[in-house]
């Protein structure tokens, strides 16, 4: 079983997603930590010195790799993932796609709590101009996003609501 966790930066793909894995007795693969192991540098840095273009091949081509080689995992994809290469329709015919669908404000809020210079494409200082940038991006990335088997919508998605989603698809 293999299950992708999508959603804008800061919807808790990665906090989720480790939860879940350990509660399936599953791996659990963070995207983002798989990309800078391999180059050994931090997305920032990739973004920084390479563009996200270049960024964008190496997660689709990690992707690609990953899944490749595991029969069962949960996976914390990058916020982009779903939007290039056709990754989307890749990830749904690899395995079950939940979209994690939290409001602007909220990823805001807890993206500010973060070093959200980490964050290349999320650079605002000022919560309401940071929230402005993430509803923008969602605009772009919310037809992908859609795409997905399942929703989990609200502030504060929680790892029960992902067993029980899971538990009625399995």
């Amino acid at each position: 079983m293999k299950i992708f966790l999508i959603g804008l930066p800061g919807s808790g793909k990665s906090t989720l997603g480790k939860q879940l894995a350990f509660e399936l007795k599953l791996p659990f693969v963070d995207l983002d930590a798989e990309i800078e192991k391999s180059l050994e540098t931090s997305v920032k840095e990739i973004f920084k010195k390479h563009g996200e273009d270049f960024f964008r091949k190496k997660e689709s081509a990690m992707l690609h790799h990953i899944c490749d080689t595991a029969t069962d995992l949960v996976m914390a994809t990058g916020g982009g993932v779903p939007v290039f290469f056709d990754n989307m329709t890749f990830m749904k015919l690899q395995g079950h796609t939940i979209f994690l669908d939290v409001p602007p404000r909220e990823i805001a809020e807890r993206v500010l709590k973060t070093k959200v210079e980490d964050r290349p494409l999320l650079k605002a200082k000022h919560p309401d101009e940071l929230k402005d940038q993430i509803e923008f991006l969602r605009s772009q990335r919310i037809p992908f996003y859609q795409q997905a088997h399942n929703c989990l919508k609200g502030q504060d998605i929680q790892l029960s609501d992902l067993i029980t989603l899971i538990k009625g698809k399995f």
